[in-house]
């Protein structure tokens, strides 16, 4: 819905370096076997909503595992199901360094004090996506150049505001 340059802070205090979504995902199949989506709704879960890994960072990586011998996995009711091998888990005690790094940024990335307040927001911008679409049909031009103006509007005065 939103360009990239919506969210300027983000190439700034990115959530993971390169390399750091494996450990992260490891150390969550470490507690419980999962698909690939319960693996994204879980990190979905575990930042409240505000970050959720894409299928093309996830399968990947997933893969990657697996082709390491870190993670194995077995189909189950049509679902490739991957957990953590004795090999995976002696890597995670090898790098817990890295993990308690990675863990200590995941905490300090998301101000408590912030979710409430951008948990709401993204509830709205994803309300104002469901009603155009709902009303997607009955959309001609003069009413999308007006929602499209109105959204390029409210993008202005975000970023506006972001930058004070």
């Amino acid at each position: 819905m939103f360009d990239r340059h919506f969210f300027k802070s983000e190439r700034h205090s990115r959530l993971f370096e390169k390399g750091d979504l494996k450990y992260v995902i490891l150390d969550l199949l470490k507690d419980k076997p999962n698909h690939g989506y319960e693996i994204m709704r879980a990190l979905e879960e575990r930042f409240h909503g505000f970050y959720t890994p894409s299928a093309g960072s996830v399968y990947p990586t997933l893969q990657m595992l697996e082709d390491m011998g870190y993670i194995a996995a077995e189909e189950s009711d049509g679902k490739k199901v991957y957990a953590v091998t004795d090999e995976g888990k002696q890597f995670l005690k090898e790098q817990g360094e890295v993990v308690n790094r990675i863990k200590g940024h995941m905490k300090s990335w998301l101000n408590p004090r912030d979710r409430d307040e951008f948990r709401e927001t993204m509830h709205e911008l994803r309300s104002t996506g469901r009603l155009i679409g709902r009303r997607i049909h009955h959309l001609d031009p003069d009413k999308w150049a007006r929602i499209r103006e109105t959204i390029s509007h409210a993008c202005r005065d975000i970023e506006d505001i972001l930058e004070k």
